[in-house]
Formats: C-alpha cells, sequence, structure tokens
C-alpha cells in the first residue's frame, strides 16, 4: 500500500522505515512546518515540574533551557528521549492523561509547547506558558494514488483538510481524530498508545 507520512521535515524516518520493512510504499509529504519562536535562556531552575508534551518542544528546550527543573514530565517515550529523560510518563499519552498522574500538590509547574497549545494543563495546575514554537501550515502536492494517510497533529488534519483531502487516514490520538473528522478526513484508525509504536500497529489494523 502507499503510504503518506505528514509529519515535519527531519521527523518521518523512523516511522517510514519500519512501514517500509511491513512491506508498504511510503511518500513524504510534511503538512505542517516548524518555526522556533525566539533564542532568549529560559530559566528552568525555579520549577518543580517542567511539563513536556512534544519533540518539538522538547527540542526547542535542549537549545533554549537555562538550569534544571526538580522533575520532568513527557507526554511520551519519544518526547522524553528528545529531552534526555523524563520522571513521569503516563500510561495514557494525552494531556488528560498526564495531569491524571502527576502528584498534587504540583507545586510550580512550567508548561514549554507550541503557540496556541490546549490550555488544559495551565488551567487545571495554574501552570506558567511558554511558547517555543508555531507550526505553519503547508499545502504540498499530494500524489492521487496514496492509499493511506497517517497524521500525527491537530495541525497536520487541518493542513489535509485544506487541501481538499478526505481520507482514508490514521490518527495518533483523539485530538487529531476530532481535528481530522471536523475536516472532512475519515479517519480509519486511531493509535493506541498514542505513539510510534500505536501508529505502527493502526497501520498494521489499517492496511491488514
Amino acid at each position: 500500500m502507499r503510504i503518506a507520512l505528514t509529519r515535519p521535515e527531519g521527523q518521518n524516518e523512523e516511522l517510514g522505515s519500519r512501514l517500509r520493512a511491513l512491506g508498504h510504499e511510503i511518500v513524504v509529504r510534511p503538512l505542517i512546518a516548524i518555526e522556533p519562536l525566539g533564542d532568549e535562556p529560559i530559566d528552568l531552575g525555579a520549577y518543580d515540574w517542567l511539563i513536556v508534551t512534544s519533540v518539538n518542544a522538547a527540542r526547542e528546550l535542549r537549545r533554549r533551557g537555562r538550569g534544571e527543573p526538580r522533575r520532568v514530565a513527557a507526554i511520551g517515550r519519544v518526547t522524553a528521549d528528545a529531552l534526555g529523560g523524563a520522571d513521569l510518563l503516563p500510561e495514557v499519552s494525552t494531556q488528560d492523561g498526564l495531569l491524571a498522574a502527576l502528584p498534587r500538590p504540583a507545586g510550580r509547574v512550567l508548561f514549554a509547547g507550541a503557540e496556541g497549545a490546549r490550555r488544559l494543563l495551565i488551567d487545571e495546575l495554574g501552570a506558567d506558558f511558554v511558547p517555543l514554537y508555531r507550526t505553519r501550515s503547508l499545502q504540498p502536492h499530494m500524489p492521487l494514488d496514496v492509499e493511506l494517510t497517517v497524521l500525527a497533529s491537530p495541525s497536520a488534519a487541518r493542513s489535509l483538510a485544506a487541501l481538499g483531502l478526505s481520507g482514508p487516514a490514521v490518527s495518533i490520538g483523539p485530538e487529531t481524530t476530532a481535528a481530522a473528522r471536523a475536516g472532512g478526513i475519515d479517519v480509519v484508525e486511531e493509535a493506541s498508545p498514542h505513539d510510534l509504536d500505536g501508529l505502527v500497529a493502526a497501520v498494521r489494523r489499517a492496511t491488514s
């Protein structure tokens, strides 16, 4: 099957390799680009918890972070690895899952993520928020013979919908699924867990 991978440039290699090993033909068509928001140092040392919910945020923190928070919570293993490790990984790789797993009281919390990120963690924890990057929608040419598209973020789902394409697609998690279906995209499988392994399993189910 011919499958389109849509994560930002340079972030499709591992998934592509694993899907090729299953016999699929891979087409890389990034639907979003990542734009860092500044170069100023970010003081992490004053926080009891640092919360990171994406690989892109983790990479920016490795570049701009100064000092060490007492503890780090990451939304999934890949994000934790990009940051150099984490003290807490929730069983469910969503903001809701992370919120449920975080010990209370959490103390002083910093949530570092994308501009316009969902505010659940900010509002529930009274967290400070630092926007590290924004996503910019891309409109690549999508070959007509693509049989399945993999969506790994709500932003990518919205970009696909803007191209006038409706699926079928595999989604990384509930927020991405909701954004895709709101744009008329036919989500045939959702990853569980909401990570790389889950995406591979979801593609297996979608193509079996």
